[in-house]
């Protein structure tokens, strides 16, 4: 059966595949699911910046799909297997160069609510399931969800969790990856292990965060709670980086006391223009505010900022007890009074607020447009600096999208993962979503990986505690740099006790396939 795989290898790109290889592949290999055309979805991602064909597209109907065509990769001299969720990657992480690409949403579908002996309550879910749709089930068919998010949720499980998976409710729970307690993972060996903390706990850690260098995450446990049923939803003007910083980490951390606190923390920095993209437009939540920018001081400058909060609550809370706790956590804010703008929606809505976004980005012909985003975790020590130079200055006329900005906890992050991050407490997410219209209407994508490079370059030379997220880097010696040398030794230690043959997801570009010696 390898031999016959082994036969759809072409020596180069000027070759072509066999005929009919399609069904001949998936029999070949013995799928219960299917091998798919490899067309433009298999070849490309979000971020539209890569174009790579792989050998196949492959259909996994279940676990044992995943493993046998890991396994089938091993008896080859050279083929690799990546894990493609729903393709939002941006620098072609879930790619694989003539090598097997599996499709994760193929998987099928998996889902039930379990409740444990200490009475907490957990959802078993697909690796390959979209968090909207664990959203939507969770809350409607159980009154339960979640307690950790992404912005926008239509990333798949393990995508996600092989990465760390950041909202604003991450200040308080800590990322999706400290919301997990059991895992379900197909190793570089084809072999499937059900892990947790103190079940394989090796290859637990590993795979979260682990940038799919460990395993295939084909199953999820994840820690539920109570869903609200409504969010108030609120955003508050800065002028002053360091009034909206202190205010930022006050809330953060205002739980350590005992007290009361937002339940969603988030923040971006906004150009202080008329552009819809990221001016003062894209502040109001409702269509029918504006933002009167007679209110900002003379001493407004080119950059302003936006705290983002919302405050959970029941349809049956009296409006008047909602009211009363907002105003008493604003009670102290140094934002511009004037500017406050807020909304109640549904819990539902509010998480799938980026859906709207998609919508609107997808009508202006933007959504399809490459996509250099750039997302780092830079050290409270150091945020200032970043702001005075990066924001006030590289990006002071905006980059066609969010450049989100604002505080996490390091204290709620578990270290055992693979998961890098600055050694401050507080620490403050980046991220740069450009979105802009296609060259030539908008920049190159060339320069804008080159100004997302000048950022990274300039943090280095400046010797600022920061780590990329969702990393990409093409050398070694930048992935060793990243995971400084203690994690770096345990990193490829995990390697070669999980994936020896370095199969398993190529595009991050850390490791090379290792030949197989027994093939000549």
């Amino acid at each position: 059966m390898i031999a016959y795989v082994e036969c759809f290898v072409p020596e180069n790109d000027s070759e072509s595949r066999p005929d009919g290889g399609v069904s001949s592949l998936s029999k070949a290999l013995d799928l219960q699911g299917s091998v798919a055309d490899c067309g433009a979805d298999a070849a490309r991602d979000f971020g539209g910046m890569n174009s790579i064909s792989p050998l196949a597209f492959l259909r996994p109907a279940g676990v044992e799909d995943v493993a046998r065509v890991v396994k089938a990769a091993t008896r080859s001299s050279n083929l690799t297997v990546a894990a493609r969720g729903n393709g939002h990657s941006i620098n072609g992480q879930a790619m694989a160069d003539r090598g097997l690409v599996l499709d994760m949403r193929s998987l099928g579908e998996h889902f039930r609510v379990v409740r444990a002996r200490d009475g907490s309550f957990y959802a078993d879910v697909s690796g390959g399931a979209l968090w909207e749709d664990v959203l939507k089930r969770c809350v409607f068919e159980y009154g339960m969800a979640p307690r950790s998010w992404t912005d926008y949720l239509s990333l798949t499980v393990g995508g996600t969790l092989s990465n760390a998976g950041v909202s604003g409710q991450a200040f308080r729970y800590g990322p999706q990856t400290s919301n997990v307690t059991e895992l379900e993972v197909v190793t570089g060996k084809g072999e499937i292990f059900n892990c947790s903390e103190t079940e394989n706990s090796e290859l637990f850690f590993g795979a979260l965060g682990g940038l799919g260098q460990f395993g295939i995450i084909t199953k999820a446990r994840v820690l539920l709670q109570p869903a609200p049923d409504m969010v108030r939803w609120i955003r508050l003007v800065y002028n002053e980086f360091d009034d909206f910083t202190r205010d930022a980490e006050l809330l953060v951390t205002r739980q350590d006391d005992g007290g009361d606190s937002f339940d969603y923390v988030e923040g971006f920095a906004f150009v202080n223009s008329d552009n819809p993209a990221d001016g003062r437009p894209s502040v109001p939540l409702d269509p029918q505010e504006t933002f009167d920018a007679a209110h900002l001081p003379r001493t407004a400058g080119p950059i302003l900022y936006c705290l983002e909060l919302a405050r959970h609550y029941r349809k049956a809370d009296h409006p008047s007890t909602v009211d009363t706790g907002v105003k008493r956590l604003l009670g102290g804010l140094g934002f511009v009074e004037q500017l406050k703008f807020q909304v109640d929606i549904s819990y539902v809505e509010f998480l799938l607020r980026v859906k709207r976004a998609e919508e609107h980005a997808k009508a202006n012909g933007i959504w399809d447009a490459p996509h250099p985003w750039l997302n780092m975790f830079v050290s409270k020590s150091d945020i200032a600096d970043f702001d005075r130079t990066v924001f006030k200055k590289i990006l002071k006329n905006g980059i066609g999208g969010p450049m989100l900005v604002y505080p996490l906890r390091r204290s709620k992050w578990d270290t055992r993962t693979s998961v890098v991050l600055p050694e401050s407490e507080i620490f403050y997410i980046v991220a740069l979503l450009r979105f802009t219209p296609p060259y030539p209407k908008g920049p190159s994508s060339e320069n804008l990986v080159a100004q997302n490079q000048e950022i990274i370059q300039y943090c280095t030379k400046k010797g600022f505690d920061f780590k990329l997220y969702l990393p990409h880097y093409i050398s070694s010696e930048d992935w060793k740099r990243h995971f400084g040398n203690d994690r770096w030794s345990r990193f490829v230690e995990r390697k070669m006790c999980f994936d020896p043959m370095a199969i398993l997801a190529p595009g991050q570009k850390i490791f090379s396939r290792v030949l197989n010696p027994s093939i000549s």
